[in-house]
Parts: C-alpha cells; sequence; structure tokens
C-alpha cells in the first residue's frame, strides 16, 4: 500500500520547532501539571505503576467519558492515543477498497489521504463561504451512490471554526438514515465554542453515528495523547480488534490524568480558561486584520482556537507563508493545504503577547507584497 503525503503534518513537522513564532498549532495554549491539578493529585500519580493498562482505557476513564453523552455505556468506548488513532482505527475498521466515503471540506485532511490509500473512493462536499461555512446539502446528497458507506465530518469545523446549526445537523442525519450510512464526526473542537454553548453532538441523534473526540484541542491537553472512539457496541468491538494492531493501548499516567480531567468541575474549569483565553485573543487577530483595510475577509470562527482568512493578494499561499516564515521566522498553515488557495490558517490560541508579536511581523512581510 501507497500512501500520499500528509501535506500540513509534514509541513508542521519540519518547521514547528525550528521557527521564533509557531501560528499553526490548531489548539489552545496547553496546561502544565501544576496548573491543572493540585499537588495532592500530582503526588498521588507519582506512585503510578507505569504498566500497560488496560488496552480500551482504564474502565474509571471510560465512565467518566460516558458520563457526558447520553445512554452510553463503558462498551461504546474506546480509548486511543489520541483523536489521529480514533480516526485512523474507525476507518480502516469499517471501510474497504471501492467503498465510497464523502467527506466535508475543507477539514483536517487526516481522513483524506488515509482512505484514498485503502483504496477508497472519496468524494467531496463543500462548506460554502457565502453560506457563512454552511454546508452545500445538494451536494451532500448528490454524492451518494449504492457505494457510499459512510459520511464522515468534522464539526465545530477545523479549519474554518463553524459549527452546524441544529436544522444542518439533522438535513445530514435524514440523508444518512435514508442510505443506511454511517455519520463519523470528529467532534475534538466541541468544548471551545466561544459562545460557551456546547454545540451538539450527532451521538445519541443518529443510531450508526460514530464520533472521534479527544483531549488535544477543546481540553488544551495535546500531549497527553488522549483520545476516543464513541460508537454502536459492534462498530467499537471490531474497533478495538484493530487497535490491537496498531498502538495497543495508551499510556498508564495519561489515562489516569484524562480521568481526572473529565470529571466535571475540572472540565469546567478547563473550558472557561480555555474560552477567555480565544475570545480575548480573537478580538486581537480581528482588530489586525481590519487594520489593513479589507486585504483580508474572514467569517468569525465559532469554536477552536484557528480562523481561516481569505486574503486579496496576487500570491499562491504556499509561497506566501514560504516567504514569511523564511523572512520572518513566523510560521502559518497555507489553504493548500486544504485544497484551498487564497486562504491562510492561523492559529491564535496561543499566548496573546506571542501572538502579537507574530503579527507584527507578518505586518513587515505584507508590507513588502503590497
Amino acid at each position: 500500500m501507497r500512501i500520499e503525503q500528509f501535506v500540513m503534518e509534514r509541513m508542521q513537522s519540519i518547521w514547528e520547532y525550528q521557527v521564533d513564532y509557531n501560528l499553526t498549532e490548531s489548539g489552545i495554549h496547553p496546561f502544565t501539571l501544576e496548573e491543572l491539578l493540585p499537588k495532592e493529585e500530582i503526588q498521588k500519580l507519582i506512585s503510578t505503576r507505569l504498566e500497560y493498562g488496560h488496552t480500551r482505557g482504564l474502565p474509571e476513564l471510560r465512565e467518566a467519558i460516558s458520563s457526558l453523552y447520553p445512554n452510553t455505556g463503558i462498551d461504546n468506548i474506546l480509548v486511543t492515543n489520541g483523536s489521529a488513532e480514533a480516526n485512523f482505527i474507525a476507518m480502516w475498521s469499517h471501510l474497504e477498497p471501492g467503498d465510497e466515503l464523502v467527506m466535508m471540506l475543507p477539514n483536517f485532511m487526516q481522513i483524506w489521504g488515509l482512505t484514498r490509500s485503502f483504496g477508497v473512493e472519496v468524494k467531496p462536499f463543500r462548506l460554502r463561504e457565502d453560506l457563512r461555512w454552511g454546508p452545500d446539502l445538494e451536494e451532500l446528497k448528490s454524492q451518494i451512490t449504492p457505494r457510499t458507506k459512510m459520511i464522515t465530518i468534522c464539526n465545530p469545523n477545523n479549519p474554518t471554526g463553524a459549527v452546524l446549526s441544529d436544522e444542518e445537523m439533522q438535513a445530514i442525519i435524514q440523508l444518512a438514515n435514508e442510505n443506511n450510512l454511517y455519520i463519523h464526526a470528529d467532534e475534538v473542537y466541541r468544548g471551545a465554542e466561544l459562545d460557551g454553548v456546547e454545540s451538539r453532538s450527532f451521538w445519541g441523534n443518529y443510531n450508526k453515528a460514530v464520533i472521534s473526540e479527544g483531549l488535544s484541542k477543546a481540553y488544551a491537553l495535546p500531549g497527553l495523547r488522549i483520545g476516543w472512539l464513541i460508537g454502536p457496541e459492534d462498530f467499537i468491538e471490531k474497533a478495538w480488534s484493530y487497535h490491537d494492531y496498531t498502538s495497543l493501548n495508551a499510556g498508564m499516567l495519561s489515562n489516569k490524568i484524562a480521568t481526572l480531567v473529565m470529571q466535571k468541575d475540572l472540565r469546567a474549569k478547563i473550558f472557561k480558561r480555555n474560552r477567555d483565553f480565544l475570545n480575548e485573543n480573537l478580538a486581537v487577530l480581528t482588530g489586525w486584520m481590519n487594520s489593513h483595510n479589507g486585504l483580508f475577509e474572514m467569517i468569525p470562527p465559532r469554536a477552536g482556537g484557528i480562523a481561516f482568512l481569505r486574503y486579496n493578494m496576487d500570491i499562491n499561499s504556499t509561497e506566501l507563508i514560504t516567504k514569511l516564515r523564511e523572512d520572518k521566522s513566523v510560521f502559518i498553515v497555507p489553504g493548500d493545504c486544504f485544497l484551498m488557495d487564497g486562504y491562510i490558517r492561523i492559529g491564535y490560541g496561543t499566548k496573546t503577547d506571542y501572538l502579537l508579536a507574530a503579527l507584527s511581523l507578518f505586518d513587515e512581510t505584507l508590507a513588502e507584497l503590497t
């Protein structure tokens, strides 16, 4: 099997630690353990025996996760090494060569490249800027054929920060139900809504919904590498058998910390800290954008620490970010990574002074180009 290069991840892997200002991150400034937990809990963790642990995830962690989703038991949950592994296992275990997958674009492109390498035909349906990054439901309907097995979406969306309305969700569910399709929803940004209203999950609203989620984005804990799959018991049972061939299990310390994080009070505290952070920084980014008198256009993100900006300059997006990185040591994501030249994705979930310094350097590059 040949895989196609995951352009954005490869680009980030090469450059993110070689620049002074990295605005390619799509999450929120991460916690330290001291910021996250009281000293007595940290002391308890020190005595953890570093064994393999449960391959499906600690039962107490799965119990904590299940409490957040209606009518869910621990057998509906598989803990993984990050939500990227959850995505991988969901696709690998349930799609075969010749199947069709209908995928929301723009999107985190892991599933796009991965499933095409599996011999799956991937057919896009798009979020449209003229719909404020709402889905083109007619295009979705037109892409479904007898060979379609699954619809995959990202909600809240990466890179636009858009959130599906209840009506849009119901329309997607109706199409899936009429055609007996799985809906796979990457919901890793759920909980990072800027207005504090947690978006609806597809879980509990459709009997063939499969959810990927984790601690990397809304929880600001990417270094724990904890994700999870939620799905019907037969789906999760099959996915678990495939998990035996990948990482086997997530780390014991990460499982224990995640169990604490998923408790109601700490979860609420994390989300409030992150929401305050994002609202402050989005105001900074919006003010910076507006200072450029129409050079950029943006539909404000509703969730997550990323903003998707259209720019009005005659330069390819990869050329633009390469010049910025080489000249100013500032790194952002080109729209090319989402098959959408003419856009850039800026991560604004970092510290405010760091964001301001990076944007000031970006100003210098823009002055040279305009």
